[in-house]
């Protein structure tokens, strides 16, 4: 018979009404019947699949609405499942002449009810006579057995008709190497909530129900559960296996973990362990190849939940580029930008300044210095090239390269992840241990408990209404691939005392707590996660926690994306932190860390926040397009933030609190809204005593009802599972000796490039001493450096300040400062306008439309061997009041049609002396009368470059926390720069 003679379409009608056997044997006549016969999976075999009653819809519980990839496959490997259990079969011991003519032993069937036909009445009589490898079939009805039940011999027990119709109250306990049951509901004794437990042989449980009772594995005895659902607190209790499966089960209202897994895998064996194996490794290679399956549909499911987009097909700049940052500046310099004033400040979500000191309004003394240099004759432009002293060959020049056309870092896949981490391709590739794969863990306590050195193995799953999904502690380990994780009422996933693992490709989402709660020196390896819409953080390190979290997107969280406190020292590597509620990154209370070449854009609060003893190391990070300011160090905050580039935030750049010691070395930050680098003193009792209000209410709610965890502030008692929550006294038993990387005193800026931000380039307002050096510091809207109150000494040291807005370095009234080897070429007003007191040493200052050095008011300096030279105006000015010196300063005439004295300074002023200066004028050739050429010379334009001083970080950090609080919290803190900038705050 050809399959040609007839359509196909009717020959696919025929064929759909042949049963299993049939269909098999039409596979085997030629290639065209085979391809007939697979053409049919989404209607015979789907029928056949869906009609087998040990097996549920493939994709059951978790995903029943998704059709499998095909259900001729799901047939195959539920029909290779169901049939584990005899592969321990005795092997004949014969010679090969008679091995072939062996015959199979005929399995006999027990039929046990109460109706006609049935042999037994009880179960306890069927066992008691049945053989091995023989079929107990239990009719409709109720079996209750009064003491416990024993396996003695391989048995399966199937319950006739639809699920629940066979309802068993035993305690069975296995003592058979092997054993199956399927399609029965499994219901506590009277005398123990255990219905069934084996400490040595192997059971198989196919479509049962456990309600209200427990299930016991213990080692080397292994378990295959499939289909089954574990409700009203039914768990399953693994103490010690080497390997079991649980596959497509479901778990659901428990008053403790669903499933339990304890102790390490023990080292005997048996028989079924191989054939486990295999199974785990098919499974596992099956879904990495099909793994964009899983994760598409976690992405639509999170998709319409949210209501918003896909970030994983959002551009990465967002909506807010370079390119859009200087379009709307040079709409806002015309006046005609909605939202930008005239003064140059946003007034929207950023750090706002109600200082009576502003840069970008000029003060009425600078007004009539620019009308008199009008006045005296001299153009309004630029001064020409012919007079100018040429400075372009500073030693800074090489700051001046562009790096911002880099694209972001892309995030890595799993795969390349684990050629790149070999410990994690071993853990990815182990299967030993506990494995669920596609389970549904919903509406209870806990879902997955693995402690004491216990292993597990979690793919696939969904997790969801829980108190917590997963919690691996006391050095277990877990690898966890592939799972969803929401809806928990605390944090999702636990991890502490010394566990460790993989966690790959989960997509954690929408916990009342953090995503990760990582401490107690537990160390996984976090990869490749999708971290969101969480409503606190996403990712919680303390109590010395550590870990390595790459590669991971970690977004729309309502607290930082990731918070790291009380010791916590993770690896933070290629990760995108966005569109949180909060601060990108938060390192409080002596957190530590590296924190690497991750994008950190769009954040509500500042990008990277470090404050009360926080000590990380920032490097070669994306830090852009926030809303608020792109790093804030703020409260005795330290660390070392080098090589990031820190663009386009509304805010300030960096926003440094006065009390802390950070070292700012060779970053690159450019376009922000306002000030590039702001450090600001900060003394608000107000704010203290409000602190220690929400302390002693914290006190007083931990005395009355239990410790909270210190990621979450979640209402569990986290005693009652055995864990201990001393590690805050673990604090106090390091030993304080330990220091920072290297011991500093004063914050250090150094060979940074502060650009094309929107107001004043380093705003200084600070009561601790400050040291600025080899930075470049162009283009800026306002003032260059704006040293507005300094109570110890600052030191500008090396820099190049070039072509800002206004003035190259403005020092107020009352400052102590240093200026020395700068240059400070072409500013839009004076070079230097010195209020304060302090030292002018060695600086270059040329080419500045204003004065070049201007000391006012009752200013107590020396300016000494600095070479000037004027755009308009005065090469040196000095007012009345001034006390100081003025010496072996080399002055170069400006223009040569200004009126104006190249030292301008009163004769009568006996606190000011000028000695030994030197005037240069202009001198004409005989022919042409062209301007005899100047040039800085002996030394060349200064600054004269360094390279940045890079100290390896050390593993300690300079202190340690002494009072360590029960409970994260952040406020928004409200106001201007004297009253906090906005930033993500650890009460």
């Amino acid at each position: 018979m050809e399959v040609g003679s007839l359509p196909v379409e009717l020959w696919r009608l025929i064929l759909a009404y042949l049963p299993l056997p049939d269909l098999g044997r039409c596979c085997l006549v030629c290639r065209a019947w085979r391809e007939l016969v697979l053409s049919l999976d989404s209607t015979r075999w789907r029928q056949l699949c869906l009609g087998c009653p040990e097996c549920r819809h493939p994709n059951w519980p978790s995903r029943p609405h998704l059709e499998p990839a095909s259900w001729r496959e799901a047939l195959r490997q539920h029909a290779l499942a169901s049939r584990t259990w005899t592969q321990n079969g005795p092997e004949l011991q014969s010679s090969a002449c008679i091995h072939l003519f062996r015959r199979r032993k005929d399995r006999r069937v027990w039929h046990v009810g109460t109706g006609p036909g049935c042999e037994y009445e009880t179960l306890r009589e069927a066992l008691a006579l049945a053989g091995p490898y023989d079929r107990v079939a239990l009719y409709p009805g109720v079996y209750e057995e009064q003491a416990e039940v024993t396996l003695k011999v391989p048995v399966e027990i199937v319950g006739m008709g639809k699920l629940g119709d066979v309802a068993l109250l035993v305690s069975i306990a296995q003592q058979c190497p092997t054993a199956r049951l399927c399609n029965l509901v499994f219901m506590p004794a009277w005398f123990s909530p255990v219905v069934y437990k084996t400490s040595s042989g192997h059971v198989q449980l196919d479509n049962c129900n456990f309600e209200g009772c427990q299930l016991h594995v213990r080692g080397p005895g292994t378990c295959q559960a499939r289909f089954c659902s574990f409700a009203q607190g039914s768990s399953a209790h693994f103490l010690g296996v080497a390997i079991s499966l649980m596959e497509s089960c479901e778990f659901s209202g428990g008053d403790s973990a669903s499933v339990t897994v304890e102790g390490a895998p023990v080292s005997e064996r048996n028989w079924a362990c191989k054939h486990l194996a295999a199974l785990a490794k098919t499974f596992t290679a099956v879904a990495a190849s099909n793994g964009t399956v899983v994760t598409d549909a976690a992405n639509q499911t999170a998709k319409g939940e949210e209501g918003g987009d896909n970030p994983e097909t959002m551009p990465l700049g967002g909506a807010y580029t370079l390119e859009d940052w200087s379009k709307q500046e040079m709409d806002r310099r015309k006046g005609g930008a909605k939202g930008f004033p005239e003064d140059g400040l946003y007034q929207g979500q950023d750090t706002a300044i109600e200082d009576s000191w502003s840069e970008s309004d000029p003060s009425e003394e600078e007004e009539e210095e620019r009308d008199d240099i009008d006045e005296d004759g001299t153009s309004n432009g630029p001064v020409s090239t012919d007079y100018r002293l040429s400075y372009e060959q500073h030693g800074l020049a090489h700051l001046l390269e562009p790096r911002l056309n880099a694209a972001f870092p892309a995030l890595r896949s799993l795969s390349q992840e684990l050629q790149r981490d070999a410990e994690a391709q071993m853990l990815a590739a182990a299967v030993q241990g506990c494995l669920l794969r596609r389970c549904l863990l919903r509406d209870g306590k806990g879902g997955v408990h693995i402690c004491n050195y216990g292993q597990a193995r979690l793919e696939a799953n969904v997790f969801r209404g829980l108190n917590y999904a997963v919690r691996c502690i006391q050095n277990a380990k877990m690898v966890m691939l592939r799972n969803e994780v929401s809806g928990c009422r605390a944090s999702g996933i636990f991890l502490r005392l010394s566990a460790q693992g993989l966690i790959a490709e989960n997509n954690i989402h929408s916990n009342a707590e953090a995503g990760l709660d990582i401490r107690k020196g537990a160390n996984p390896i976090i990869l490749c996660n999708r971290i969101h819409s969480g409503l606190r953080s996403g990712i919680v390190v303390l109590g010395n926690g550590r870990g390595c979290i790459r590669s991971n997107q970690i977004y729309g969280n309502k607290e930082a994306g990731v918070y790291i406190l009380f010791n916590g020292n993770p690896v933070v590597s290629g990760n995108h932190i966005f569109q949180g509620q909060a601060a990108g990154i938060a390192v409080n209370e002596n957190g530590r860390g590296l924190i690497t070449e991750n994008v950190i854009r769009q954040n509500q609060w500042g990008g990277a926040d470090i404050r009360r003893g926080g000590d990380p190391v920032l490097r070669n990070n994306f830090i852009c397009h926030g809303y608020s300011d792109g790093v804030v160090v703020g409260e005795r905050g330290r660390g070392l933030i080098e090589g990031n580039h820190i663009y386009g935030n509304r805010g300030c750049g960096v926003w440094v609190m006065s009390t802390s010691l950070p070292q700012l070395v060779g970053n690159y930050i450019t376009h922000n809204r306002m000030y590039g680098l702001a450090v600001f003193c900060r003394k608000d009792p107000d704010a203290a005593g409000a602190r220690e209000v929400i302390r002693s209410a914290q006190e007083r709610e931990r005395r009355g009802g239990g410790e909270r965890g210190g990621g979450g502030g979640g209402q569990e008692n986290l005693n009652e599972e055995g864990e201990m929550m001393a590690w805050e006294s673990d604090l106090d038993s390091e030993d304080e000796r330990f220091s920072s990387r290297r011991p500093i005193t004063v914050a250090l800026v150094e060979n940074n490039c502060m650009s094309r931000n929107g107001a004043v380039g380093v705003y200084v307002k600070s009561s601790e001493a400050l040291n600025v050096v080899s930075n470049m510091v162009i283009e800026n809207r306002g003032a260059g450096v704006a040293v507005i109150q300094s109570a110890q000494l600052t030191r500008l040291v090396g820099n190049c300040i070039r072509g800002n807005g206004r003035a190259g370095i403005a020092v107020e009234r009352e400052c102590r400062v240093e200026l020395r080897c700068n240059g400070v070429y072409g500013n839009g007003s004076h070079g230097i306008c010195f209020r304060g007191d302090g030292q002018v040493v060695e600086n270059d200052v040329v080419g500045n439309r204003a004065f070049g050095i201007r000391v006012m008011e009752n200013a107590d300096v020396q300016v000494l061997r600095n070479r000037v030279q004027a755009g308009r105006g005065c090469g040196i000015g000095v007012q009345e009041q001034v006390k100081g010196l003025i010496q072996e300063n080399l002055v170069y005439q400006g223009h040569p049609a200004s009126a104006k004295p190249q030292i301008q300074h009163q004769p009568h002023n006996p606190d000011c002396v000028l000695l030994s200066n030197l005037l240069l004028t202009h001198t004409h050739r005989r022919s042409g009368k062209l301007p005899v050429p100047w040039a800085l010379e002996n030394p060349p334009p200064r600054p004269h470059g360094k390279e940045p001083s890079h100290t390896p970080p050390s593993a300690h950090p300079a202190h340690l926390a002494i009072n360590v609080t029960s409970r994260i919290t952040a406020t928004v803190e409200s106001g201007c720069h004297n009253n906090g900038s906005i930033f993500c705050s650890i009460l």
